[in-house]
């Protein structure tokens, strides 16, 4: 298996035709798996926005003021109503703003990008990145991820997470099968679609420098029964529960 970036993809703008880009740059093969990321999704789909359109609601303003007493730094309430607004629920609001997508996804600030955003003040997620990706493997005859860039609970630095995907499963599930010594196999489910992501994020990069698409080329998820669940539903997650019983300072 191997994993390459794809060169030469021009600046995206919203109306622009991702498929035909590709397609375009990559013969795919029998088990490619295209990776891509969010932003030029988003950038397709035109989901720039400006802080003008986000007006400050009374609860922005407490969050932002909050934050500025515990960051130090000064903070736009027109942000955190953005926030507020691309998100199904805030999990916390202090030291930072971690919020749950209307697709599922926890991630801060509703994975709002403020970077690379030429003539706009924010980059919102796609509003629904699985269809994203659906469309994207109808027009290729190819699975599809988007990928996202995201922090890990309990560890530093960030890697790349699928936040949509089509043409695949999201997870390879082991259970019932055998470990080499004759065990069965109970709790273990593959995450395969963040897996790809993650290698995919090792070759498109960051900054400036960075490309927004990759190819895992030669992928073969195996004869597994596979799973769509990636995100934990609320009565399946613990932390979830116990972020919501926290507060920050108390």
């Amino acid at each position: 298996m191997e994993t390459f970036a794809i060169e030469g993809l021009p600046e995206v703008r919203a109306g622009d035709d991702l498929a035909d880009f590709v397609d375009a740059r990559v013969e795919f093969g029998a088990d490619d798996v295209l990776c891509i990321a969010s932003t030029v999704v988003s950038k397709a789909e035109g989901r720039k926005a400006d802080l003008s359109a986000f007006p400050a609601s009374k609860r922005a303003k407490e969050i932002a003021t909050r934050l500025e007493a515990v960051t130090g730094e000064s903070k736009d309430s027109r942000f955190a109503q953005a926030v507020i607004e691309e998100s199904e629920e805030l999990l916390t609001e202090a030291p930072f703003i971690l919020s749950v997508t209307r697709f599922g996804h926890v991630t801060v600030n509703a994975g709002i990008d403020r970077s690379n955003v030429p003539g706009a003040d924010l980059l919102l997620l796609p509003a629904d990145p699985t269809a994203s990706a659906d469309r994207l493997s109808a027009a290729l005859d190819v699975p599809v991820i988007v990928t996202d860039t995201s922090g890990r609970p309990f560890r530093y630095g960030q890697r790349g997470v699928a936040i949509g995907w089509a043409g695949m499963p999201a997870a390879r599930d082991w259970r019932g099968e055998s470990d080499r010594d004759g065990r069965e196999l109970d709790v273990t489910v593959q995450a395969v679609v963040d897996e790809l992501a993650a290698s995919a994020n090792l070759v498109t990069g960051e900054g400036g420098g960075g490309t927004p698409a990759a190819v895992v080329r030669g992928f073969e998820f195996g004869d597994h029964a596979g799973s769509e669940n990636l995100f934990r539903s609320d009565e399946d997650d613990i932390v979830r529960e116990a972020l919501r019983e926290w507060e920050f300072g108390a």
